[in-house]
């Protein structure tokens, strides 16, 4: 997830005691948000400045202690923090709903920009999984309208929040790769190499097919390109974890080792085959 925390974007102090109001119970699930106005897209470079503009038209416009959104998702799949995963927000409609469940905002209007790119559907799947894992909130997920009379999140936001919000590249279910040419990872390999190459570059790789599982986690957003040294070390048992916990796993089972389940589903939307 390419998280934004509030203070790499410039957020003001929210004001207390509302502002700290903590959630007193787990979140039911996600809703989905869009802006409601005109947006016109722009380069990332300005995205935090529009970040800082709807903070403040929620706390001098409206009279809100903070922005609304527990996160904001840009056309560029980054993942602004607003209030978190700790403080209650104020976008679902009322004290209820906030209560609820988390308020995700895909910066998306209702005319202007009004789908959502595929980078930003990748960001917005971080920020359900990120609420998921570490909110914690349950797997309900729809939009703002349910339970309150708006047509936020827009129809198209809607629409894929009620196919489950799959990644835009699997269309809710896996990719298929013609058979031919695949590169074939051997776990065994794979998990000799997590538990003994080192992390440092120019030293010799044990397993090449450590490159492959690194360029698919690269692919997901997982890994740095510039990580992707052919050496299982921290930072890709890091990123595999990340993998882990996207496909549901927890504890022990996320601890960044590859398992045969979890490699051969990271193949099939990548491209190569697995061998135990």
């Amino acid at each position: 997830m390419k998280l934004v925390t509030r203070a790499q974007w410039g957020a003001r102090d929210y004001r207390t005691p509302n502002g700290a109001t903590p959630y007193s119970r787990a979140r039911r699930g996600v809703k989905l948000h869009y802006l409601g106005t005109e947006f016109a897209d722009r380069t990332h470079d300005r995205c935090g400045a529009y970040i800082r503009l709807l903070q403040d038209q929620h706390m001098d416009g409206r009279g809100w202690s903070d922005i609304g959104y527990s996160f904001l998702v840009c056309t560029h799949g980054y993942v602004y923090e607003g209030r978190g995963l700790k403080r209650r927000n104020s976008a679902n409609g009322n004290t209820t709903l906030n209560e609820q469940d988390y308020a995700v905002c895909l910066l998306v209007g209702s005319s202007g920009r009004t789908q959502p790119t595929d980078e930003q559907l990748h960001g917005a799947r971080d920020a359900i999984e990120h609420c998921r894992t570490n909110g914690p909130a349950g797997d309900w997920l729809g939009g703002h309208r349910d339970g309150y009379a708006t047509t936020c999140p827009g129809d198209a936001v809607y629409a894929w929040a009620k196919k489950g919000a799959p990644r835009p590249d699997d269309g809710g279910s896996e990719p298929e790769t013609p058979a031919t040419e695949r590169p074939v990872v051997d776990l065994s390999k794979l998990i000799a190499a997590a538990k003994a190459d080192p992390p440092k570059k120019g030293t010799p790789v044990s397993y090449p097919g450590t490159k492959v599982v690194e360029a698919a986690l690269v692919a997901e957003g997982l890994l740095a390109r510039s990580l992707a040294d052919g050496h299982f070390g921290s930072a890709t048992v890091d990123a595999y974890a990340l993998w882990q916990r996207r496909c549901g796993w927890s504890g022990d089972d996320a601890d960044g080792l590859p398992g045969i389940a979890s490699l051969t589903k990271l193949g099939k939307r990548r491209g190569f085959d697995v061998k135990e």
